[in-house]
Parts: C-alpha cells; sequence; structure tokens
C-alpha cells in the first residue's frame, strides 16, 4: 500500500468532494467492480460520486449492486459533459492511459479537477496528480480494497464486499493466475465476512451463458489452430461467425483461456473482428515467464500484464493471422 497516496488523498477528502470515476472502454469485472466499489465508499464518506464509462458492459455484469447508476457516453454525453466539468477528483480506474478511454479522454485531460489514477497495469502514463500504480497486485478489485481499509475499514458492506470480490475472482481466473498471493485470498476472506457470496457471484458470471454464447465457444474451439512445433495456439472468430451466433458484448469473455488448458500450451492467443470499428481486438494470455505483455506492445500496438494483455489490428483476419505466426517465429527461441 502506497502510503504517500494515501495520506494524500486522505487529506483530500476531508472536505466534500465532486467526484467522477472512470473505467476503461469495454469494462470487465475489474474495471466495474473497482468504480461500483470506490462509488459506494465515497458515498458512504459522504462525497458525491458517479461513474461514466465509455461504453456499455457484458450483460453478465449487470446485476452488480449500483450498477444502474453508471451513465454510459452515448447516452447521457450533455449530462456526463457537465460532471466531468463540475467534478473536484476524476478517479481513472483500472486504465493508465486517457487512449483507454476513447472521447472521455479529451473531456478528463481538458477537465480542472484533479486526475487520480489507480491502476495495476504496466508503463503509467503521467497525467494523473495522484496515482496509486502497482503492476504486482492481481487487480485493481485488490488495490481498492486496500486503499479502502487503509482509509475507513468501517465502510466495508455488503454492496462493495460483492463488487471487490467478483473483480479480484475474474481478474485473477478465479485466484489460480500467478499474481494471486496469501495477501489477495486474505483480502477474499475478508470480504466473504463482510458479506459477498462467493457461490452465488461464481454463478452469475460464469454458469449464466446463453445458447447462443455456448454455440460460439464451438465455433470458436472448432477454430482453434496450433502453431507447428510451438507451444502456441490462436483462435479466431470473424464478423460473419459472430453474427451467426446474434453476438452480444461479452459473450467471447475468457475464450481465450482454453487454449492454455492443453497440456504443454504456454500463449494463447484469440483475434475477433469488428467490422464496425473496422479493426480486429486481439487478446493474449500466457503461462509461466513468457511475457505476453512485451509480445502485445512489440507486435500489436498493446499491452497489459505479463500474463495477460491485449492488442488490436486494422488489417484482413488473413493478413493479422499471418502476422501472428510471423510475429511467433520471430521470437520462437523464447519457448
Amino acid at each position: 500500500m502506497d502510503k504517500d497516496f494515501t495520506s494524500a488523498l486522505k487529506k483530500r477528502l476531508q472536505s466534500p468532494q465532486k467526484a467522477v470515476i472512470i473505467p476503461h472502454k469495454n469494462p470487465d469485472g475489474d474495471a466495474l467492480g473497482s468504480t461500483l466499489a470506490w462509488m459506494h465508499f465515497l458515498h458512504f464518506e459522504n462525497h458525491e460520486a458517479v461513474i461514466i464509462s465509455p461504453n456499455d458492459y457484458p450483460k453478465f455484469l449487470s446485476w452488480l449492486p449500483g450498477q444502474e447508476q453508471i451513465l454510459i457516453l452515448n447516452e447521457k454525453q450533455e449530462l456526463i459533459q457537465k460532471k466531468i466539468e463540475e467534478a473536484s477528483l476524476i478517479f481513472t480506474l483500472d486504465f493508465n492511459s486517457l487512449g483507454r478511454i476513447d472521447k472521455l479522454g479529451d473531456m478528463v485531460s481538458n477537465a480542472k479537477g484533479d486526475k487520480v489514477m489507480i491502476d495495476h497495469h504496466e508503463a503509467p502514463e503521467d497525467y494523473a496528480a495522484l496515482m496509486y500504480s502497482d503492476p504486482q497486485m492481481s487487480s485493481t478489485c485488490e488495490m481498492i480494497y486496500h486503499l479502502i481499509n487503509a482509509l475507513n475499514p468501517v465502510a466495508f458492506s455488503p454492496e462493495i464486499a460483492t463488487c471487490l470480490y467478483t473483480g479480484i475472482m475474474t481478474d485473477t481466473g478465479s485466484f489460480r493466475y500467478p499474481s494471486t498471493t496469501a495477501k489477495t485470498h486474505k483480502a477474499i476472506a475478508h470480504l466473504l465476512e463482510e458479506g459477498a457470496n462467493g457461490t452465488k457471484i461464481h454463478e452469475l458470471i460464469y454458469d449464466s451463458s446463453s445458447f447462443n454464447r455456448i454455440k460460439l465457444l464451438g465455433i470458436a474451439l472448432s477454430n482453434l489452430i496450433q502453431i507447428k512445433s510451438l507451444p502456441i495456439v490462436y483462435i479466431t472468430l470473424t464478423q460473419r461467425e459472430l453474427n451467426s451466433c446474434d453476438y452480444q458484448k461479452g459473450d467471447t469473455e475468457g475464450f481465450v483461456n482454453y487454449g492454455l488448458s492443453l497440456e504443454g500450451i504456454v500463449f494463447s492467443c484469440i483475434m475477433i473482428e469488428n467490422e464496425k470499428e473496422g479493426k480486429i481486438k486481439i487478446s493474449f494470455r500466457s503461462k509461466g515467464s513468457f511475457s505476453v505483455n512485451d509480445f502485445a506492445r512489440n507486435y500489436f500496438r498493446g499491452g497489459g500484464h505479463i500474463n495477460a494483455s491485449g492488442g488490436m489490428s486494422t488489417d484482413t483476419m488473413s493478413d493479422t493471422v499471418a502476422r501472428f505466426e510471423q510475429a511467433v517465429k520471430e521470437i520462437a527461441n523464447q519457448f
């Protein structure tokens, strides 16, 4: 826990604040869990606080306590502009580059309020007046847990516990990634004591798939290809394949991890076409010491963590696949 950050933030929060809290585009469990938990905490401390999301979030997260209060950029643009202009504090959670929030980036950059970054990704940009950055942490939700614990542990509630448990669980792959530490499990134990229902949360996240999502998973697995003589697999999903299963936001969440369930595979990739945005979204996962963060930064304009990162391509699917296959050949000596 960064004591200097905690002291500085505690001082700012001694007087009533108007706060805006922002997750990254296409918010996942950690982004939504951390922003919602922080909103609940600020409300408990008698501050005004609102969450502004760059776009909508997956249906499987729509049960999180307080999510109905989130403002979505393309639905409430005038109100959002006003909230950002009036904010005394702007919290950016689970991202460290304003490029991750699209149009909101310029609004935040030009806003008068102090920016506060809380994030666990590598290579943070220098835009925040206060910054709590720790790439060793399992999740931003674990960071928020320690922050609340340092500021006012009495504030923990079933709502906060549920949001934080959700983010830690999803960002650690149900507590199996190397970033999961003894401290993570101690935090989880405390959150269970504070009212998080781990069994129910797991069911709501992982056991609520639609029929079409399972069909899409079948297509994804049928497209699985292993790179010859390397412990690397990749999956492709074209826009046509997504459309055939009535794709909804979040339907492909976790698909990339299936590659790592294969014996001997240490690097898995999924490439998903988005015709509307004119790009291919790419997710990378790895085991052990191979850094998909470095791979994503070097070859696909992305980044993230050592074992979980993302990137993108504006090429066609066939060209993107060819570029990926060439890239892994160039780093084959790392396996």
